[in-house]
Formats: C-alpha cells, structure tokens, sequence
C-alpha cells in the first residue's frame, strides 16, 4: 500500500495526527460485554457488582484496572456513554452506526422479520454500510475476534477467531465438550452438560464454552484448509489444547498474529475485538459450583508489570483440580482481565513501533448481568464505559469528559479516520467523536438514546426518560451512578429541565417505531456506495 505522507493527513485529519505518525492510523475497538460503566474504578463509582450479581460496596470485589486508569487519564473517557439495554441490539447498534427502527433488532429474541418473512433480518441487510464495510473502503485490512452472536456471512471482515463461532451452539463440535444442549427425554425438551452427561436443573440455556477448553473457529486463516475451520487443526496446536486453555487467550493470539502480519505487510488494520469477558456463563470446571461467572488465570501487578499464572487444570467428567492457578468467580476477575490484555495490547503496540500510530478504543455493549443488563430503568442498562486513547493523535481533550456519547458513534467516527464519505442519503444515527476529541468544541451530542424491546429511553444534560417513561433530574451524578433523583413534579425543576424534556419528546417518535414498523420494509433498500472523501 502506497504510503499517506502528513500533508495529506493534515488535510484529512484537521491536523490530528503528530509529525511522527507518518501512515493511517490502525483501530483497535475492544468490546468488552456486560460490563456497566461503574465496574471500572475511573468511574468513581461506590457501589458495584459481587460474584453472585447484585450490587456490593465490599472493596473486595471492586475490580483493578492500572493500565485502563493510564490511558483514560493520558487520552479520554467518556463520563455518559450509552448502548442498548442488552447485547444483540446494542452489538447491532455498535455494527451499523444506527437504531432499531432502522436494522429492526428490538431485543435479543425480539427481531424484525427478513421481507422474505424467512427469519430475522441480518444487520448486513437492513444497513449495507456496517462497521466492516466502512473499514475495508478506507483501506484497511479487517479482523473480527471473539463473539459473534448473529450470522456473518455477509460482514467483509478479512479474518476473524471466533469463541464459539457460528454453528456451536447445537453442533456436537469435536474439539471439545463444554458445552450444554438440549436433548429431548420423553417428548421434552431437556439440557444436559456434555462434559459430565448430566441434566441440568439449575436454570439455564443452551451454550457452548467460550471460556475454559473452548469452542473456536478461524474466518480465513492463512493456514487453514477452510474458510471457516474448527481449531485446533493441526498436530501442534491439537497437542497445546486441553482444559488448561483460556478462550480470550486465544483470540488474543490469534489477533496478535493478524496484527503482525499486516504490520510486516506495510497494511493498516482495524480490529473488532468483542471478547466474551464480562459475560457470566456456565462454569465447566465447578458445575455444581453456581458461578456466575468463571474464574480466569490468576494475575498480579507489580507497579509496572504483570505476571500470569500458567493455568494446570486436570480431570474429567465434571471433575476437576485447578492447583490454585485460576482466581475465583466474579466481574471484577473479568475486568482485571482485561486491563491485562489491554496491558498486552500495549505491549504489542510499542514491540511493533506502531504504538503512536494506533488507535484503541475500550467500550462495553451494556450494564452488567444481575444489575443492568436487559433492564430499562434508569440507565442502569444502558450507562457503559467508554475510554480512547490514541498517543499519536493531537488531542485537545483529556482524561475524564462530562459529554454524551452513543454507542452508535463508533461507524462515523471509524468512517472519518479511515476518510471514508458515507453517503447524505444514508442515515446514520450516530455522529463522530473526531470533531470533539480534536478540536475545542464543547459537547459532543444534545441527547443519547437507547431501546429495549418496544420502549425507548433518552437522555440529555438535564433530564432523562427511561423505558418505563419514568423522567428523572441528571444535571447531577448520584455517588452511585444510577439513583438519580424523579422528576414528579415538573415545577419543581428548572426552565432549563423543562425546555429540555420538551426537545427530548419531539426526538423520540422518528425511531420509536415498533409498533408501526417493527419488520423490513417490503420494497429492497437503495444504497449509495461509500467512497473516499477528495
């Protein structure tokens, strides 16, 4: 790829960029799931989520994040960032730039049928211009890691490793048995761990394991014989796999692999990293344990470095021994986690000489499960991190940043660092991050929005509506994020509120339209192409 020199960047990137980045920034995007705004200590939050869901103030459970703190204080966070209320629709959200009135994706089992009434309609579909496309049309060489949780076909990312990829679910995959199904016992629709052939009776639901001896799949791996192939699949690979294996290692890996070959190759890439961590899931290695959410290899920092344990785990059949080598159950775990990954990821970054020439984005896809996810109250579903850091690029904003910002504003903000035009006559429902993290504008946005099945939720500086039409008074933040006070009588409050709560209204009906417009159109959507903005 022929090199960008920086007069072009200046008249691209409004000077955004230092004299020392000479090329196209790579995009490092890494959304983390169910995972709410206050589970990371720069939030300042006093209540958070225990091991068994639920709210705590026990220090104990308050998760660690030095590397996380580091770059939200060096490059900018977010104080008020939303998503949808629960992960298909916000991951939908994330993917398109745009609301369910326009991909139709209301809630995880609440979709709007394909025109052919032939199933829900893919996100590639009802919006062309995804986070892939956009990427690929400003020239960069696209990976997709992790969870998947819709079809893929239709996304141009290059390559991708995905925990479990599509199809695991009621596939007996043959690399490994973690993994719940459903068999019918008597006419009934039962589900039964695989590992130990058992019943479940504890409430669950059909899974396979992302985290420990995990289901993986490679999207086009150099050395894969498929374009979408199991892994393990060579005799190296199939002798390191066992119970010992951590899924997010191995997306990480694989990532990283990816990323080195691209950099050999003189490509920019863009990374869509939507690891498992944060997601509570069935625990293999303690089935009758109750865990929400599985231990992960044991790490430690020193001040200026981490040190992971090696995981030894051996046993079969339900039974297991850890050797102390893996933390207990909990979110906080999961978050520590990833400030460990994000740490190698940095790492990585500066061993490459690419560290002031890459972007990293850290954001989450809702609130935390047993407290926020799939709720519309308050914000408690919708309120999630948001940090960007980006050493090379001339920022005028830092660390904490009291402005709204969506979920939705990732596609424009990756379409303006990519140069890429989305056409006047597609709408997109978020708006760039570039003119406010650069210039020495303001606010970024007037409101933010989210949905939850039929019901919507909005919020601006001074007030907010939830999904259950409940107005509450924002212009302060409670201790705990979420306890704001009700607005009951609208005398009480300000002009200000009031006028507020008014432009809020006159926003809401053009995207709440379940109701009235709940599956696709019937006429086939007319796109215009992307192209490269002169």
């Amino acid at each position: 790829m022929k090199k960008i020199i920086i007069s072009f960047l200046t008249v691209v990137f409004f000077n955004h960029f230092s004299v020392k980045a000479q090329k196209q920034p790579n995009i490092v995007l890494l959304y983390a799931d169910d995972i709410s705004a206050r589970e990371l200590p720069i939030y300042n939050s006093t209540a958070w989520s225990p091991p068994k869901g639920g709210t705590t103030s026990n220090e104990k459970y308050k998760a660690k994040t030095p590397v996380l703190d580091r770059l939200a204080a060096e490059g900018l966070y977010i104080k008020t960032a939303w998503a949808a209320t629960v992960c298909g629709p916000s991951r939908a959200m994330m993917m398109t730039g745009r609301y369910a009135h326009l991909h139709k994706w209301w809630h995880n089992k609440d979709k709007g049928k394909a025109p052919n009434k032939k199933g829900s309609w893919n996100l590639y579909d009802s919006s062309p211009h995804t986070i892939a496309h956009i990427a690929k049309a400003g020239g960069y060489a696209t990976y997709w890691a992790g969870k998947t949780q819709m079809n893929i076909d239709g996304f141009p990312f290059d390559e991708g490793c995905f925990t479990p990829g599509e199809g695991s679910y009621n596939k007996a995959i043959h690399t490994t048995d973690f993994r719940l199904e459903s068999r019918k016992i008597n006419g009934k629709k039962k589900i039964f761990n695989a590992d130990t052939n058992k019943e479940i009776h504890k409430k669950s639901y059909v899974q396979s394991g992302w985290y420990w001896k995990p289901h993986v799949q490679l999207l086009n791996h150099p050395k894969a014989k498929e374009k979408l192939e199991w892994w393990p699949n060579d005799k190296a690979s199939k002798k390191e796999f066992g119970l010992h294996t951590f899924g997010p290692d191995v997306e990480l890996n694989f990532t990283f692999d990816f990323i080195e070959r691209k950099v050999k190759e003189d490509k920019p890439f863009f990374v869509y990293h939507t690891s498992h961590l944060g997601h509570d899931a069935w625990d293999f290695l303690h089935p009758l344990s109750g865990n929400k959410w599985p231990g992960t290899p044991k790490i430690s920092w020193d001040g200026k470095k981490y040190t992971r344990v090696t995981p030894k785990v051996t046993g079969d059949h339900g039974e297991y021994n850890t050797y102390g080598t893996i933390t207990e159950s909990g979110i906080h775990n999961h978050v520590n986690y990833l400030d460990y990954q994000v740490w190698q990821y940095m790492n990585k970054f500066k061993e490459l000489g690419i560290a002031n020439n890459t972007i990293f984005i850290f954001c989450a896809d809702n609130g935390t499960s047993g407290y926020g996810k799939s709720s519309p109250v308050s914000q408690k579903g919708t309120h999630v991190p948001l940090i960007i850091y980006a050493p090379g690029m001339n920022l005028t904003k830092k660390g904490a940043q009291d402005v709204l910002a969506n979920m939705a504003d990732l596609v424009p903000t990756i379409a303006e660092l990519g140069n890429v035009k989305i056409p006047d006559s597609y709408e997109i429902n978020g708006e760039s991050l570039i003119p406010f993290i650069t210039t020495n504008k303001k606010k970024h946005r007037e409101w933010i929005y989210g949905y939850h099945k039929e019901t919507t939720l909005i919020r601006g500086d001074y007030v907010m509506k939830d999904g259950n039409n409940i107005w509450y008074d924002v212009s302060e933040y409670p201790a705990d994020l979420i306890s704001f006070p009700k607005i009951k009588d609208w005398s009480t409050v300000s002009e200000a509120h009031r006028k507020e709560r008014d432009e809020l209204m006159k926003v809401v009906p053009k995207f709440d339209l379940h109701a009235t417009e709940h599956d696709a159109p019937k006429k086939k959507i007319k796109v215009a192409p992307l192209s490269q903005k002169k």
